[in-house]
């Protein structure tokens, strides 16, 4: 059995513009952190690197007065979330165990996903494996891993970066992605699950599991889920940032013509951490778009 880090809870303590409450399940002796608040449909924010659920507390308010639940989990080895120190411990399909549970624990029914990053191949996946359970998706500067992907410049610079840097620095990282600086504080909450280097294993591990070529681990798995999401009717909603270097606008025409849905709306002056350039005008977008589907 891995060793496992848990981050100490005053770690999380005065964290700016963040009042929701942890809830926890427990999945292989990890236990697993979830921010639920509301009533109505459900809907579920899927962070991915280097995030938690902090990423979402600008986008939920809009959504939260329109009527739905929201639901935000920590990944594994991420936020309030357990964190397993072997970075060969993370894989495509750990993590995609972690959110079936939750749909499963929770009993989550007529729910919408909303996926960012990482998020869009572990969401993306469960809304595959579990459509009974989803009838909307809204993806957000994120895609699908075939091992035929074209990555950008900046994600492989990226990649190098995290594989040479055992004590990465979580919120240069998070600040690297905005347009605009969020700030000292912000910076903070993104390090607090973050004490020291051997904590970080998730987060070094994101970069290095994305398959790079079609016979790689998940990569099949990913070309299912594209083959799936073609063939698929429901409600989907692309919103993607202007100025995202990692994931760019380019590569979110791709994925909306790949899956068969109309090209992404475009949330100016943002990039690839849209939710912290433009967060409530994300929620806002994504409520409305989820009151006009709300009988769907």
């Amino acid at each position: 059995m891995t060793e496992i880090f848990r981050t100490p809870d005053d770690r999380f303590h005065g964290l700016a513009d963040f009042d929701f409450q942890p809830q926890y399940r427990v999945l292989n002796d990890l236990r697993l952190a979830h921010i639920d608040a509301g009533y109505g449909k459900p809907v579920v924010f899927l962070h991915g690197e280097p995030t938690w659920s902090f990423l979402w507390r600008k986008v939920i308010p809009p959504v939260l007065e329109s009527g739905f639940r929201c639901i935000a989990p920590d990944l594994p080895g991420f936020g309030r979330s357990d964190k397993p120190l072997d970075v060969d411990w993370y894989t495509y399909d750990r993590h995609t165990e972690a959110i079936a549970h939750l749909f499963e624990d929770l009993d989550l029914h007529e729910a919408t996903i909303v996926v960012h990053d990482w998020g869009g191949p572990i969401g993306l996946r469960i809304a595959v494996e579990q459509a009974e359970r989803i009838d909307r998706i809204v993806i957000l500067d994120s895609g699908l891993i075939t091992g035929r992907q074209k990555m950008s410049d900046a994600w492989i610079a990226f990649r190098n970066f995290v594989e040479a840097t055992p004590d990465l620095p979580i919120s240069m990282l998070l600040r690297g992605g905005c347009k605009t600086d969020p700030g000292d504080e912000i910076a903070k909450a993104y390090d607090a699950p973050f004490p020291n280097a051997a904590s970080k294993a998730g987060a070094r591990a994101f970069p290095l599991i994305l398959p790079m070529t079609p016979d790689a681990p998940g990569a099949q798995t990913g070309r299912r889920v594209l083959a799936a999401l073609k063939m698929d009717n429901r409600d989907t909603l692309m919103l993607w940032a202007d100025s995202d270097p990692f994931i760019t606008l380019a590569t979110g025409n791709r994925f909306a013509e790949a899956i068969g849905v109309k090209p992404p709306e475009i949330i100016e002056n943002a990039s690839h951490f849209l939710q912290e350039d433009q967060g409530a005008e994300v929620g806002r977008r994504i409520a409305e778009w989820l009151t006009c589907n709300k009988g769907s």
